[in-house]
């Protein structure tokens, strides 16, 4: 569990601010989050889109949060004892019926076993009317960066390497998301298209990331050889990306879903 922890504070301290800040205020928005609202969060991790959903719902209204990962919702739990944390997965919400007046959840849906599951699940908790936004990231092709990152990866790691990086893009497809919406029964339902921008401490600080922290995750392991081969090939690659200072700087656009259930 400690070391869970530690790895869900290093998501708080490095991910968070540097893709997934930005992108709270715009599912906030997509659900049209009010006061006195009840909200969920699906997949919450530690708490970034619930913590904005607080804000939002003041005076009056209540956030809860939801995800598997016990390390995640012990960092949430630290950074915010407001909102109602639970443990649990998307497709079997631990929660009653027509609970909510807005379910959002941010750079998730990729990952879920069961798409369409879930989002019943997002729907049955909401109340009828009650509104739902989320947000996957955009396609590979429309994220240079880490589209020619996996390339290289692909080149000097293998497949496995390469499909664990393109993992997160898998659903960058509108036409995919308003078929999976749609078929869900979600009215009103709009998917756009908006620009994003990624800020790391530097360009070594995203590929270790990536190479230590990710790709693991995704049952990925290479040696120090590797990752060392890797990194240098990288700092070639992206010289482009970092500015003066040192940062890394890229394009990294995301899709949002959002509509209402029916009545």
């Amino acid at each position: 569990m400690d070391a869970a922890i530690a790895a869900a504070r290093a998501y708080e301290d490095l991910f968070v601010p540097a893709l997934f800040q930005e992108w709270a205020d715009r599912v906030a928005d997509a659900a049209d989050i009010q006061p006195g609202q009840r909200v969920l969060d699906v997949a919450c991790g530690t708490g970034v889109l619930a913590r904005q959903a607080l804000e939002r719902v003041a005076p009056g209204g209540t956030v809860a949060g939801l995800d598997p990962a016990p390390g995640m919702l012990a960092v949430a739990r630290d950074c915010c004892r407001a909102v109602e944390w639970h443990e649990g997965v998307a497709e079997s919400i631990p929660l009653p019926d027509a609970t909510f007046d807005a379910v959002v959840s941010q750079f998730g849906l990729m990952f879920f076993p069961g798409r369409a599951a879930a989002i019943q699940e997002m729907l049955r908790v909401l109340v009828p009317g009650g509104r739902l936004a989320v947000a996957v990231w955009d396609s590979l092709e429309n994220t240079p960066l880490y589209d020619a990152q996996v390339q290289l990866l692909t080149r000097l790691a293998g497949d496995a390497a390469g499909d664990a990086l393109r993992a997160p893009f898998c659903m960058g497809d509108p036409d995919e998301l308003h078929q999976l919406f749609g078929s869900a029964g979600v009215e009103s339902l709009e998917v756009r298209r908006l620009p994003g921008t990624g800020i790391f401490p530097s360009l070594d600080t995203l590929v270790q990331a990536d190479l230590r922290g990710w790709l693991p995750l995704m049952g990925v392991h290479l040696d120090e050889d590797q990752i060392e081969e890797i990194l240098v090939a990288s700092r070639e690659l992206h010289a482009g990306s970092v500015l003066p200072d040192g940062r890394l700087r890229f394009e990294s656009p995301a899709l949002i879903a959002s509509g209402r259930k029916p009545l």
